[in-house]
């Protein structure tokens, strides 16, 4: 199985890749299967039973809402999030739902159904059922949100699918102990061995353009972030605080320095990171990289890189992001990028890896070194777990971003100070992740029913 750096870099829509743009995508294929199938005439009503994960922190991460979106034809990587905002709320009025050129029925509170089993094959889970004038079942599906907005489906599911279109590149490797001989057998970076295995997908000049336009959308996003003011929906009344801190570091030199009076290079990554999670917490555009709730990560160790690193250009962004690329694949492959599967190692633990390895990339690094940094990013997220409080993506979601671009920028640091070698390789430590992340409890994982997130109900 091969994954293009365009499945894992996706323009979406906060605040969740698996609650929130796996589920859109998942209704917005069950409509277009069924027109495919029936004619809209055919279909009464539509409901909607969400399972698991998707039901315990559902509400928290608008999983509701995007699924309804998705009936509605909006799609993650094109939606205008004011206007799904106004179609949702006409559902929600009880307007009924638009199917092609028909309109059927949709009451929020019974069409659509929470029940915490799971079903068998992922955590996230949710069926949708399509019915006639007499109640009878005219189409249903039961899809899967396997984390990063990836989507399968009930038979999908059963033979062992993933998601990824499985397509024969150049240089296959299913391990970082495959890729590393790759490079030193071809004389290639981890960079120019993804580039070679992208051209499988779309020529060389369509993936540059298209990763250019992913670090387009990561800037405007970041900007954005640094000039919303007020609350994050949701309850919590968490306040936005990239606003306040990209006016104190503008009002200054902005030269780094150490933790002093004047501000230093960290505090500019802190700035990204929370910028783009707030604005993922606020339902705004990001980019899934390779979660929504680990979105701040890469875009804030890459603005760190552009700022503050001379002679910086576009050619680094690309690298920057194909080798991130390498690690998210060999993560995906062989472990998981799903909170709700694994916990927040596999989220914010696999962006922390990608992104040091990224840097390690374009600050000269061998590929030894790049594996290196990418492991060490990854062994120091062993056992995050995934307990949002009230099952949004905010605390310790957001400043959990900002601790691991940090952790990332260090782990590049500390790969680059050698030579590559060290004892523990990147494939034992994504075998540990996933091994981990089985152990752990389901409370432990996107449910909101253990850790920090009963600790802030009890206090």
């Amino acid at each position: 199985m091969a994954i293009s750096a365009l499945d894992l870099f996706k323009i979406g829509v906060g605040p969740s890749s698996s609650h929130t743009m796996g589920p859109m995508r998942a209704g917005a294929l069950f409509c277009a299967e069924l027109l495919e199938a029936v004619t809209a005439d055919d279909v009464a009503r539509l409901r909607v039973d969400l399972f698991g994960s998707l039901a315990a922190t559902g509400l928290g991460h608008g999983t509701d809402r995007a699924v309804v979106a998705g009936l509605l034809g909006f799609e993650p990587q094109r939606v205008d999030p004011d206007a799904m905002r106004t179609a949702v709320d006409a559902v929600v009025r009880g307007e009924g739902l638009t199917l092609g050129d028909h309109t059927v029925a949709f009451e929020w509170a019974s069409d659509l159904l929470f029940h915490h089993e799971s079903k068998p094959h992922h955590p996230n889970a949710l069926t949708i059922t399509a019915l006639d004038g007499e109640g009878r079942e005219v189409a249903a599906n039961t899809y899967y949100s396997i984390g990063g907005g990836f989507v399968v489906d009930e038979a999908q599911a059963e033979s062992g699918e993933t998601g990824v279109q499985d397509v024969a590149v150049e240089f296959p490797f299913a391990t970082a102990e495959e890729l590393l001989a790759l490079c030193s057998r071809h004389d290639l970076s981890v960079a120019q061995v993804v580039a070679r295995n992208e051209l499988a997908w779309r020529p060389e000049a369509e993936t540059r353009e298209a990763l250019l336009e992913v670090w387009e959308a990561m800037q405007k996003c970041v900007e954005r972030g640094t000039h919303q003011e007020g609350q994050l929906p949701g309850g919590l009344r968490v306040q936005r605080r990239a606003p306040e801190l990209y006016r104190h570091l503008s009002s200054r030199d902005g030269a780094p320095n150490l933790i002093t009076r004047t501000f230093s290079a960290m505090d500019w990554v802190n700035l990204y990171a929370l910028a783009v999670n707030e604005e993922n917490a606020a339902g705004g555009c990001v980019v899934t990289a390779p979660t929504n709730g680990a979105a701040g990560v890469i875009p804030a160790v890459l603005h760190y890189f552009m700022k503050f690193q001379q002679g910086a250009s576009d050619d680094d962004v690309v690298d920057f992001l194909l080798a991130a690329t390498a690690v998210g694949m060999l993560l995906k492959m062989n472990a998981s990028i799903s909170g709700a599967e694994v916990g927040c190692q596999g989220e914010v633990g696999s962006a922390c890896a990608m992104a040091a390895a990224g840097l390690a990339q374009v600050m000269g690094g061998s590929p030894a070194q790049v594996e290196n940094a990418a492991e060490v990013g990854l062994e120091h997220n062993f056992g995050l777990t995934c307990d949002p409080i009230g099952g949004l993506v905010q605390v310790p979601c957001i400043e959990r971003n900002a601790m691991a671009s940090v952790k990332a920028i260090n782990a590049a640091q500390l790969a680059l100070n050698g030579d590559g070698r060290h004892r523990v390789t990147l494939d034992q430590a994504i075998r540990t992740m996933r091994d981990t992340g089985r152990d752990m409890l389901s409370k432990y994982k996107e449910t909101s029913e253990g850790g920090l997130a009963v600790a802030f109900i009890e206090c």
